[in-house]
Formats: structure tokens, C-alpha cells, sequence
């Protein structure tokens, strides 16, 4: 099975991989070999992608960055460096690929005429059924 090869992007020289021991179930080699990718990106502090783009990519990470702006993220989800080297660079790429992303500006309309009288009606529907609730004296004696 050929090796899937990836397209380096200019901001992949500024991450850091270690490998660490993965958690978990994984028979004998558990404990001796450390496996799982734990790849680091200083989103704060890169010179290679613009200043929308960074604040995009830390909202879009989420918990997944530190307080310093620095991006973790593990792979762990195979049994060789290579494949979670691969895994990790290739989940940055997609979280960058979206950051790039513009979002769609929000256009404002206006209520139309139908959408204001459906809600005036289904309030005053609920304010029937809320007004059926009361307690009618002369009628219970």
C-alpha cells in the first residue's frame, strides 16, 4: 500500500511533534512504546499566517489551545509514529483549511408582514389557553 504523501504548507516548519505513550488498551507494547503524536503550533506567535486567520483558527480550536496560544494536538489513534505524524498534521491542515475561510456576512431583513401576525396570533391563542386556566367562582358554585 503506497505511502500517502502530504503537501507541506509553509506554517508546518514552525510545529512541534513529540511522541508520547499512548493511554489506553494496546497489549504488551503499551508501556514501551510511545507511539502517539502530540503535535504543537504557537498560533500566537506565527509569522506565517494572517492576523484573521489566527484569531479564526484559535476560535475554531477551541480547548484545544493553551492560554499562550499554543495548539495541541494529539493522534494517537494508530500503532506508528509515521501514521500519527500524518494523522496530526493532517487534522492542523484541515483546522487552518477552515480557518481560511471567510464567514458569510449576515444580511438583515426585516419581519415580513405574515411572519408578524402568526406570532401576534399564537400569543394571543397561548393568552386563551393561559386565561382558560383561572379559577371562575360563579361558575363552580
Amino acid at each position: 500500500m503506497p505511502e500517502k504523501k502530504f503537501h507541506t504548507h509553509s506554517y508546518h516548519r514552525e510545529v512541534q511533534i513529540n511522541f508520547v505513550r499512548s493511554a489506553g488498551p494496546g497489549g504488551q507494547n503499551v508501556n514501551k512504546v510511545a507511539s502517539a503524536a502530540q503535535l504543537r503550533f504557537d498560533v500566537a506567535n506565527n509569522i506565517s499566517l494572517p492576523s484573521e486567520v489566527k484569531a479564526r483558527l484559535i476560535k475554531l480550536a477551541g480547548k484545544r489551545v493553551t492560554t499562550e496560544g499554543v495548539l495541541i494536538i494529539e493522534a494517537k489513534q494508530f500503532r506508528t509514529q509515521d501514521q500519527n505524524r500524518a494523522a496530526a498534521l493532517a487534522r492542523l491542515d484541515e483546522l487552518v483549511r477552515r480557518a481560511k475561510e471567510k464567514p458569510k456576512s449576515r444580511t438583515k431583513t426585516a419581519p415580513t408582514r405574515a411572519s408578524k401576525e402568526k406570532r401576534i396570533t399564537a400569543k394571543k391563542t397561548r393568552g386563551e389557553i393561559k386565561r382558560g386556566r383561572t379559577k371562575q367562582s360563579a361558575h363552580w358554585e
